[in-house]
């Protein structure tokens, strides 16, 4: 049965999800009126990862503009007369997004299909005897969302009482500069005769005293819903780190391991739709804290009042930046690993994502990638967060690639396409130990901004073990390397393996105070 048909009768969270894939960049019209020839072209058959092929992705796009144009034709009637006009609508839209960049029309229907497959597949399944699974699997991700639903509303209700001080607070001020004005009242008096300065003094005596009076039960109300504030801060940090503690420690660690697997032969690890939705809105919501935590913090430096809110302020400010650290660098990932049988002076690729990069606006100022190859001993050190010396053991050409954003998916990555390992400085080995017994890595680097420079974080990852060849008759002993090491590899909370792992570290480089 084409999948189309089937995607029309998902329901729920699930038809919800295939809807949102449609838009301006791709109606669901065009999917409905052309679902047999969209299903029926070889979409996977062209890899984005290669300039060559665009002029395939530019003959697909004409074709699906043409038969838009044929469908139009054939519509007659009054509903046909409408229906024609938006199906040529939609035909010149479409030429004028991808005319210049047909790879990205090939990207955006491989998702759709690849996503609309998934979900159909989970719908099947949750009527079959593995239903169960998929049962459990819908129910954390339904708490994973009521997770969400409740930071939204915690993270609303902090912002409706950051307004309230503040109001109160600027009105504090008001009635403190009328105390002041009082005094100098009061202060010129004195120069005033006696008779005058009698007539005078106890209506503004009487008035300062009721200001003061006022304004010292205010400040204990202020420092009140300081405090209260910040009690509530605190009780949505301690949410956030327990839904990124299930998203990343949880969720991506298991799309890493079936990402090893799938070297294997496993199944495949499937697509990261889903994950970088859920790290988006981890970002938003953490930004959105951050910021009221400094504007909290902005309030209490206009208004200093003597107690423990400073410290707190200062704690939460501390602790939120760890989270955003530990978001912004877990979702450093490699999507598309290199190959783990490396021969040198043979072409290469790889594809390096950051899950959180488009909602963070990263790509505003594009960070650039650097790719090295380094050996076991260096990886053991860099994961021990020891000095490398940033030694490399081997030299890899075409290894540095700008990010780039895309606007149809909302990802933001850097393909490596044409690395080359030139060559390659192996350690001293001992007895019978063999060269494809030796195992390297490819340490992925790089350094951006988030939110105007306020914060800067190095980030690093690495590949999945690499044997490194000279020779084909060296390959299958090499793979047997790789497949024993995927295969038996000892999972970890924080990283995939030991030794080596598609892991994020990091290093804060500087705070912006």
């Amino acid at each position: 049965m084409a999948v189309w048909i089937q995607a029309q009768q998902l329901q729920g969270d699930a038809l919800h999800q295939m809807q949102s894939l449609y838009g301006q960049h791709f109606p669901i019209e065009v999917r409905h009126y052309l679902s047999q020839w969209i299903e029926g072209q070889l979409w996977d058959a062209i890899d984005l990862e290669n300039p060559q092929e665009e002029f395939k992705a530019k003959r697909l796009l004409d074709s699906l503009i043409q038969e838009l144009q044929n469908k139009a034709e054939h519509q007659v009637g009054e509903d046909g007369f409408l229906l024609k006009i938006k199906l040529g609508h939609y035909a010149s839209q479409l030429k004028s997004t991808y005319d210049r960049c047909p790879l990205e029309l090939v990207r955006c229907i491989k998702h759709i299909l690849y996503t609309e497959q998934r979900l159909v597949r989970e719908a099947t399944n949750s009527s079959s005897p593995v239903g169960g699974m998929m049962d459990s699997m819908s129910q954390k991700y339904q708490q994973i969302n009521q997770a969400f639903e409740e930071l939204r509303l915690l993270t609303q209700d902090t912002e409706n009482d950051l307004r309230k001080l503040q109001q109160n607070q600027e009105y504090f001020i008001i009635q403190y500069q009328e105390s002041l004005r009082i005094q100098a009242q009061l202060t010129s008096l004195a120069t005033l005769p006696p008779a005058d300065r009698q007539l005078r003094e106890p209506a503004l005596l009487s008035k300062r005293a009721t200001v003061e009076a006022w304004l010292t039960r205010e400040a204990n109300t202020l420092q009140k819903y300081r405090l209260d504030l910040a009690e509530k801060h605190q009780k949505t940090l301690q949410l956030l780190r327990k839904q990124q503690t299930i998203i990343l420690d949880d969720e991506l660690i298991q799309w890493k391991r079936r990402q090893q697997l799938a070297g294997n032969g496993g199944p495949p690890e499937g697509g990261l739709d889903i994950l970088q939705s859920w790290c988006e809105k981890l970002a938003e919501t953490i930004w959105q804290n951050r910021q009221q935590i400094r504007r909290a913090e902005h309030l209490r430096q206009q208004l200093p009042i003597p107690g423990p809110i400073e410290e707190l302020l200062n704690e939460l400010n501390s602790t939120i930046t760890d989270i955003i650290s530990a978001l912004v660098t877990s979702t450093f990932i490699i999507e598309k690993q290199p190959p783990q049988v490396l021969k040198t002076q043979t072409k290469f690729a790889a594809t390096v994502r950051l899950l959180v990069g488009g909602k963070l606006n990263v790509h505003m100022n594009p960070p650039q990638v650097k790719a090295t190859i380094i050996s076991e001993q260096q990886a053991k050190a860099l994961l021990k967060n020891e000095n490398t010396r940033n030694d490399s053991s081997g030299e890899i050409l075409n290894n540095n690639c700008v990010m780039e954003y895309h606007q149809t998916t909302g990802t933001l990555s850097a393909h490596f396409r044409n690395m080359s390992l030139k060559r390659i400085k192996r350690s001293d080995r001992r007895g019978a130990e063999s060269v494809t017994e030796e195992k390297f890595t490819i340490l992925f680097e790089s350094q951006f901004s988030v939110g105007g420079n306020e914060l800067v974080f190095q980030v690093k990852t690495l590949s999945l073990p690499v044997v490194v060849i000279v020779h084909g008759s060296q390959d299958n002993n090499a793979t047997a390397t790789v497949l024993w090491d995927n295969a038996f590899a000892e999972p970890v909370s924080k990283c995939l393996t030991v030794p080596f792992v598609c892991i994020s570290v990091f290093s804060l480089i500087h705070t912006a105070t």
